[in-house]
């Protein structure tokens, strides 16, 4: 009954009434106050001068967007207020660079961390409205796509709560990466329009609009005292132009900024073309230039698409960087002192084209030396690796970028050549170590390596969790490390606890604070003080309590949105990220496989009903990602159908996985999967998100999974599966998946059905890739390896579920001991091992 009434209210569509709407309005001294009353007067406000409409005229977006404009208006005055002080004490600036930004929604998050959610819902409710039901009016922007841009997030948040001058640079992306839609099972992508009705949270500063060059040619010339000029000419332009959203910290006055780049037209509308009837040569040139910050990610399995991510990248760099110079220049005669004022981070290779253009800019437009130029460079810059995986390690051929950036060319032949005179003198007469440690590699056609660039330009390089900066410093950059021993250190990610337990999670929130008090949302290492309660029969039952409530929330929107009815008593398991085959949602697929037919042969067994929850999208040009994205959907219906097994297991594939859905999912569940095999993984954060909301953990030797081990203990955990020396030993010595499928009798049964077309209406050919991948290219990422280990951990799951009371215990364990996965935390690392912050 109650999830029949709460799809009722989530699908209700109110015709909006405003009441009592006044016709005076208060001061701005007045409505800046926060308080209901100043609230409710700003919003009113907002709607009758800003939208003009009035109580009989007004949507239910109408009444968003002017609750939007009055929290904008909250933030607006903290903000000029945080900038000015920066300005004033000359403090050193951070600055974020990153292709994404997966802030999700603002509304939520900025009434928490102003301390005006209560406020705000009064003023709502007193104008005759939900504030909840307004909150969905918000679109998630579409910024990012997976933990890269969460990370980012999270950091801006960590930022500004901590008082840390930070500033995030990425694009404004017309269009996400894609909203995903299921049809028939299968992923379909279409635009994510997250603009279409404005985004009332930016502020356009067109005052910050820079040129970028692409194609043309270099010139040479001498100059009279000798030195050689060069002069990039012959090029197509673009501008780019900023938008400001600003990034509140927690009840601390600081608002920071995220600043994101649009590409517009320095030519724009062609008049002439127009009137002699050529309608699309008229708008072709805004057209094609405007591309550039379209869409996130295109795809680059084609030509086209590779030479426009080329364009992003170099876009994002350059805007970036020159800004930041003229932010610089603005309180300072020399450039000499740009490291004591600014520190830049690269989020990954996607803005390691920022090194070379750092150069081009000290070089050719300040006129600075070559090596004054490099040092300040080195010294400005830092790098954070974000994967092993030597396929996502992002190279650039050649004769695209003579193409694109012939200037950059010179500069990264030049920076490789006194490089590699670098090397030789530490390796002499060592032709192997001069090729493994060039920027570029002697392919056909050569290649830069864009992480070796970033490795090389940079002063400091970080890996995110412990095992991941292990294996950067000893396996995959270990020629780096020898050369460089202190260059290369560690820091474990995090996540911030106002958006991922305050903001999502109300009700295991107030639980807490309740109970310890509310240090715990800026000291998140204070959840200790729960370890007193994990025994005490009420706190238990109060945590139970929160938990079914969360878990009836989100089985009434898997019921509105797939249709599926699913039990909030019943073990709800989630493996929600993006969809990739070393994240492996295929293994917990064949599991499940396995499962249900050992349900089959015993339907009377004493099962623990399950309800499994599947989310993430696959890259469009990921075949086999969508291929398993289809596998699960079939398997689900296959089983949802059947009446022997959804007695005891439903499985669910909810689409368009994003922020706000995540916010939805994870304080509910019970179990998080994270079985990356081991060595894969960098880090990952939902692993933590899942432990702060009491989900326990299923998951292998990998990423920021053996530093939850190290916290929460071995036995508030469910490892399973091959060490990553193990895996690595495997390989090495031969590893032979034919020679489980023909020992393991479960194995085969699950891969027979597959290949026979169990899921596939009998269409043999739709999951021969999956097999095939798993057989006849011998399992790459150890599948069948760890699928033993892999069934005896969820038996092991299942025998502590039926011990209800312990596996309370084991959850309030697990967040008590998640303090050290604040990302406040890994940004005061950050802050004073890399930026040198005062």
């Amino acid at each position: 009954k109650n999830i029949l009434k709460n799809i009722l209210i989530d699908k209700l569509k109110i015709n909006i009434y405003i009441k009592d709407m006044p016709d005076f309005v208060l001061t701005k001294q007045e409505i800046l106050k926060g308080d209901a009353e100043s609230l409710k007067a700003s919003i009113l406000d907002h709607l009758h001068f800003t939208l003009a409409k009035d109580k009989y005229t007004a949507t239910k977006r109408d009444l968003f967007l002017a609750v939007a404009y009055a929290i904008r208006d909250q933030l607006v005055g903290r903000w000029i207020q945080t900038q000015q002080q920066y300005y004033d004490a000359d403090r050193k600036r951070v600055y974020y660079l990153s292709m994404e930004f997966l802030i999700g929604r603002t509304l939520s998050n900025s009434l928490v961390n102003l301390g005006i959610l209560e406020n705000c819902e009064k003023a709502v409710h007193d104008i005759g409205f939900s504030l909840d039901l307004l909150k969905e009016m918000e679109a998630d922007a579409g910024l990012g796509n997976g933990g890269l841009g969460r990370l980012a997030a999270c950091f801006l948040d960590s930022m500004a709560t901590l008082g840390i001058p930070g500033y995030g640079y990425g694009i404004r992306y017309d269009y996400g990466i894609f909203t995903q839609r299921m049809q028939n099972g299968y992923q379909l992508e279409v635009p994510d329009n997250w603009l279409r009705y404005g985004n009332p949270w930016e502020i356009c500063r067109a005052e910050y609009l820079y040129p970028i060059q692409f194609y043309g040619r270099v010139e040479e010339r001498r100059e009279e005292h000798g030195r050689i000029h060069f002069e990039w000419v012959d090029t197509q332009e673009v501008m780019a132009m900023a938008y400001d959203t600003p990034v509140p910290g927690y009840k601390n006055d600081t608002v920071n900024t995220l600043r994101l780049w649009q590409a517009k037209s320095s030519r724009g509308f062609d008049l002439s073309y127009f009137n002699h009837g050529d309608y699309i040569r008229a708008v072709e040139d805004i057209a094609t230039t405007e591309n550039i910050s379209k869409v996130l990610y295109p795809n680059d399995n084609i030509f086209e698409g590779k030479e426009l991510r080329l364009k992003q990248e170099y876009f994002l760099v350059s805007a970036t960087i020159q800004d930041i110079i003229r932010r610089y220049n603005k309180g300072h005669i020399h450039l000499d002192g740009l490291p004591d004022k600014v520190a830049i981070q690269l989020n990954d290779t996607h803005p390691a084209l920022a090194i070379p253009e750092m150069m081009r800019l000290l070089v050719d437009r300040e006129e600075l030396s070559w090596d004054k130029a490099w040092q300040l460079t080195q010294d400005t810059l830092h790098y954070t690796n974000h994967t092993l995986l030597p396929e996502a390690l992002e190279r650039w051929g050649i004769p695209l970028l003579e193409k694109v950036l012939p200037r950059h060319v010179q500069i990264l032949y030049e920076i490789n050549r006194r490089w590699l005179e670098e090397v030789g003198r530490h390796f002499p007469n060592n032709a192997e170590k001069l090729r493994s440690l060039s920027i570029i590699e002697e392919t056909t056609p050569k290649r830069v390596n864009m992480a070796r660039l970033a490795i090389v330009g940079s002063r400091k390089v970080n890996g995110v969790s412990a095992l991941h900066s292990d294996l950067l410093k000893h396996q995959v950059f270990s020629d780096f490390s020898e050369m460089f021993p202190g260059k290369f250190t560690n820091k474990t990610n995090g996540i911030t606890p106002r958006r991922w337990l305050k903001t999502c999670n109300p009700g295991l929130s107030k639980l807490i604070t309740d109970h310890i008090g509310e240090e715990w949302v800026t000291n998140l290492s204070s959840l200790e003080g729960l370890l007193a309660y994990e025994n005490d029969s009420a706190f238990k039952q109060h945590w139970r309590e929160v938990k079914r409530k969360n878990k009836e929330r989100l089985a009434s929107h898997i019921l509105g949105e797939n249709g599926i009815m699913v039990d909030p008593d019943s073990l709800f398991v989630a493996h929600v990220k993006r969809i990739h085959e070393y994240k492996r949602q295929l293994l917990n697929i064949l599991r499940l496989i396995h499962h249900a037919f050992s349900i089959q042969e015993n339907p009377e067994g004493n099962w623990v009903p399950r309800t499994v929850i599947f989310s993430g999208k696959a890259a469009p040009g990921y075949f086999m990602a969508k291929r398993i994205v289809k596998l699960i959907t079939s398997v689900a219906t296959t089983f949802n159908a059947d009446p022997i097994v959804n007695r005891f297991l439903k499985i669910c594939f909810l689409e368009n996985y994003r922020v706000t859905l995540a916010e939805r999912i994870i304080p509910a569940v019970d179990l998080s999967e994270q079985i990356s095999t081991a060595g894969t993984e960098a880090s990952g954060t939902s692993n933590m998100k899942f432990a702060l909301n009491g989900a326990l953990t299923v998951g292998t030797l990998d990423g920021a999974n053996i530093e939850i081990l190290e916290e929460v203990g071995s036995e508030n955990i469910f490892i399973f599966g091959l060490k990553t020396e193990e895996v690595q030993a495997l390989k090495a010595n031969g590893y032979s998946s034919w020679e489980l499928y023909n020992q393991n009798e479960s194995i085969r049964r699950v891969l027979d059905a597959i290949r026979d077309g169990m899921f596939s209406n009998g269409d043999r050919s739709l999951f021969q890739p999956i097999v095939d991948s798993l057989l006849e290219g011998n399992d790459p990422y150890l599948l069948l390896a760890d699928f033993p280990a892999y069934c005896d951990a969820h038996a092991q799951v299942d025998t502590l579920y039926k011990s209800q009371d312990e596996w309370v215990k084991q959850s309030i364990h697990n967040v008590a001991r998640i303090g050290k996965f604040s990302s406040d935390r890994t940004i005061k690392e950050y802050a004073s091992e890399i930026w040198r912050l005062d």
